[in-house]
């Protein structure tokens, strides 16, 4: 079945309901509030000191304030929803465990009693053919020696007559349970789950029973019940799966919501009835008069076999704690590089935190725009002391803003990742409880079938002949059609040449290691296991073989032979595997041996046999030990989860067997990619006002890696890069040119102008630059002509201490001999080189001379710089 995490799908989000439980986000929204607050104050406090020198800055305050406003709603919004959907998803992803291991286990014993139902000795027993009740007895223990999952095996008559029962310490002499009369009338297998008188002192008891036909008439004669030791088996699931800190209550409910097994019983007590909720949804539920998130999971079967009917899993937390408890910052053991990498696919993983980075980043842009342009003005002696204060006002607050968002932004980032790594943790784990499981079935048939006496009978002949090889094959045959995980089973003589089987390989004969491994075993417990490795018997594709030795019937210590069956590794290991990962995408799920070596894999590049590549402290955890963490796989980040294979039972615990497996599981999240520069301190690269030493007024800003600089007297103001509109002709030789750009008209009250836009990255080193939220448009001017200029973004302005300012030995050669950059700074303490522009050459280099523009056509419009063109939608 797989096992998905259920995905919100509410078009509005109930966030007060929840918000109360997250304190986390109830602060985060506290600050976000106080900071809007902020910006009020700011507004009025520039419309009532110097309203006219921030007439132009006004409306993009105003405009600024309720964009952050708006931001404020969705991050608290996104940030409770998912926490929400990964409180949600976690009780999913366990409900699910809890009935798809329950199931599977319970399709086990159908196949086990169908099979058991046929025993040769039972059946003679239950006839009265055979009257020894200490044999059969004997035989019942062997039997539920390898199948250590029943606690009692009943043998009744047809009148309800307890002939035989394994466990005497409460004996049964009679029963008149109606599963004995739907057993007799029934040519398949009957699951009981209620109360009996089978199993007096059990609140509930699970039973599976099946008639006993005579071996030589196929009459009728008896039936056959095998009890399941539920409670222990419940007991051993939740110990393996529930959550250590006992915050959430585990629980398997029948049909009509009723609890049939309890992590906690002194919590939830066997009998509560309890709400359930089978929808994606999360919604808060009420128990007990407590608020709860629930998740309920029905079976969808496993390999036609539905599970009891109406079972479920169900996992339930309170409110009141569902979203506590400290949680480390992921992102605080990622490099930087591997963090923004992360960031950079968030579209992919997390379309909600890729729209409110995106946001974030240009309100900031807009509020450094702001900043800067006022710079600017002030820096031209344009602007009054109280401008300078406002502006003051804004840097810091805005700083404060980014701070803040970069925080919250951080810390949703870390509750995205964090449910994908619990997630593939959880998957592994689950993976590799299947995988024990099922191998822990295998060892037992094996051994179980190896004490068939009519096997024994027949291999102990001295030389079988046709008949006996045939009773052999159609035992064998018998057997593997009740259990199709098998692809073959065959049976050997103490040579190791194959006598009988359902698959290929009679006459030839199984290797010498293995012969000898099995003639050598000790007693009717103890099998062999061959490595995972290719066979003739598998069509030479890897696969486990379990092997059993068979025993002379009148002599138990002499080794006659053995037992092989071929386990059908491809379909039921990949089934295992798509299961745990469902259609999650770029996901993809192995099982692995301690050399990384692929024993199983949903990677058509990656097959089996080919080695896994990962870190070699994962391939060395300890068994049940599971750890997650971000990789690069394959030139890719990727969620990696993990975990080794513990055993289940006595398998691979206590029985000598030893053969550690481990699921990974990779989610895929993008493409390595490079990742932009960051910010440089302001404070460290600008000189004090009027100090002795100050230089020239420089506006700064970051083409690529590099930072820039032009004299800020010849700006005239930066724009965002959204307002370009691409053109059909462009001027001078056309280098670099993008588009137009609006600017102010010279004279109040006139329309905009138009000014040429130039690609500065492209200019400077021919690759086009990459726009987004942060880009912007420098606007200088030289004369009467004016360009624009993309930049990546906006630094500063102020002035440089003028003892870090130095000519050039040589110049900058950009599409020509001239020099585009005259001067360098050394800031930073030297760490950091500013190149300082030559805007009078940029101009010469990027526009045509005035005579030689195109004509103008009739449906053009004037440029500010003088020349004509028309427009197209970008």
């Amino acid at each position: 079945m797989p096992v998905n995490t259920p995905k919100l799908a509410t078009p509005s989000f109930p966030v007060d309901a929840f918000l109360p439980y997250m304190r986390d986000v109830a602060r985060c929204e506290q600050a976000l509030h106080e900071l809007n607050l902020m910006w009020r104050l700011i507004e009025s406090s520039a419309r009532m000191n110097c309203p006219r020198e921030a007439g132009a800055i006004l409306p993009i305050m105003a405009a600024t304030r309720a964009r952050f406003q708006q931001l404020e709603v969705e991050l608290i919004i996104n940030l409770a929803r998912e926490k929400l959907r990964n409180a949600h998803a976690a009780l999913a992803t366990k409900s699910a465990y809890v009935i798809e291991i329950v199931v599977r286990n319970l399709f086990e014993r159908t196949a086990d009693v169908g099979f058991l139902a046929t025993d040769g000795a039972l059946c003679a027993f239950a006839a009265g053919l055979d009257a020894d009740i200490a044999a059969t007895r004997r035989r019942l223990r062997a039997y539920r020696d390898k199948y250590t999952v029943y606690d009692q095996i009943i043998v009744l008559d047809l009148a309800g007559q307890v002939l035989v029962q394994l466990d005497q310490s409460l004996p049964v002499s009679r029963s008149d349970d109606a599963l004995i009369a739907q057993s007799l009338a029934s040519d398949t297998y009957v699951e009981t789950f209620r109360a009996s008188d089978l199993c007096p002192g059990k609140r509930e008891a699970l039973i599976y029973s099946r008639r006993l036909c005579h071996p030589d008439t196929g009459a009728v004669v008896g039936v056959l019940c095998l009890c399941f030791a539920f409670e222990e088996e419940m007991a051993r699931i939740f110990a393996t799966h529930r959550d250590p800190a006992g915050r959430s209550a585990m629980l398997l409910l029948d049909a009509g919501g009723n609890v049939i097994a309890s992590a906690d019983p002194a919590w939830m007590p066997l009998g509560t009835r309890v709400p359930v909720s089978h929808d994606s949804t999360p919604r808060m539920m009420m128990s007990g008069g407590r608020e709860y998130l629930v998740c309920t999971t029905g079976s969808a079967g496993y390999q036609g076999y539905p599970g009891p009917q109406g079972w479920q899993g169900q996992v339930m937390i309170p409110l009141d704690i569902a979203f506590g408890g400290a949680q480390d910052s992921l992102l605080a053991g990622l490099d930087a590089g591997m963090a923004n990498g992360l960031l950079a696919h968030a579209r992919a993983f997390c379309p909600a935190l890729f729209d409110i980075m995106g946001a974030a980043d240009s309100t900031a842009g807009t509020i450094r725009r702001v900043v800067w342009n006022g710079q600017v003005v002030s820096g031209q002696g344009a602007g009054s002391t109280s401008l300078k204060t406002v502006l003051e006002q804004i840097s810091e607050t805005g700083a404060r803003s980014n701070a803040l968002f970069a925080e919250s932004i951080r810390s949703l980032f870390d509750t995205v990742l964090a449910a994908g790594l619990r997630d593939a943790g959880y998957v592994t784990h689950l993976l590799v409880d299947l995988l024990d499981r099922n191998l822990y079935e295998r060892a037992n048939d094996c051994r179980w079938w190896a004490l068939s006496p009519d096997l024994q009978r027949l291999l102990a002949m001295p030389q079988p002949g046709a008949q006996e090889l045939a009773a052999m094959t159609h035992i064998l045959t018998t057997i593997n059609g009740l259990y199709t995980v098998y692809a073959c089973l065959f049976v050997y003589d103490r040579s190791g040449r194959i006598l009988a089987g359902t698959g290929p390989g009679i006459g030839t004969e199984v290797d010498a290691a293995t012969l000898q491994q099995v003639l050598g075993l000790r007693s009717a417990q103890d099998y062999h296991v061959s490595p995972f490795a290719s066979s003739a018997l598998y069509g030479e594709l890897p696969t486990y073989v379990y092997h059993a030795a068979i025993r002379h019937p009148g002599q138990p210590s002499q080794v006659i032979g053995g037992i092989g069956i071929v386990f059908d590794a491809a379909p039921e290991f990949a089934a295992m595997l798509r299961g745990g990962i469902g259609d999650k995408p770029a996901t993809q799920a192995f099982f692995v041996d301690r050399r990384g070596t692929i024993i199983a894999s949903t990677d058509p590049a990656r097959p089996v046999g080919s080695t896994l590549a990962i870190d070699s402290h994962l391939l060395a955890l300890e068994n049940g030990a599971s750890a997650s963490r971000v990789v690069i796989d394959q030139g890719r980040y990727a969620l990696l989860g993990c975990t080794v294979s513990h055993g289940y039972r006595e398998f691979k615990v206590s029985d000598g067997y030893r053969s550690d497996v481990i699921a990974v599981v990779l989610s895929a999240v993008g493409d390595v990619s490079a990742q932009g520069t960051g910010g440089i301190d302001t404070v460290a690269l600008f000189a004090p006002a009027g100090g002795e030493a100050a230089g020239p007024e420089l506006a700064t800003f970051f083409v690529g890696p590099a930072l820039l600089a032009i004299g800020a007297e010849l700006v005239r103001e930066a724009l965002p890069a959204s307002s370009v509109t691409s053109i059909s002709i462009g001027v001078g030789d056309g280098s670099g040119c993008i588009g137009i750009i609006p600017i102010a008209g010279s004279q109040p009250g006139m329309a905009d102008d138009f000014v040429w836009v130039f690609d500065l990255g492209a200019v400077l080193s021919g690759t086009p630059s990459r726009r987004d939220s942060r880009s912007q448009v420098v606007v200088l001017r030289s004369g009467k002509r004016s360009i624009g200029l993309l930049v990546d973004q906006l630094h500063g302005v102020g002035r440089v201490d003028q003892r870090q300012v130095a000519d050039t030995p040589m110049g900058g050669h950009v599409n020509g001999n001239g020099l585009l950059v005259q001067q360098v700074i050394q800031a930073n303490e030297g760490k950091l080189l500013i190149q300082v522009l030559d805007v009078p050459y940029l101009f010469g280099l990027l526009m045509a001379p005035a005579d030689s523009t195109p004509a103008a056509p009739s449906n053009v419009f004037a440029l500010a710089d003088g020349s004509r063109c028309h427009a197209r939608s970008s």
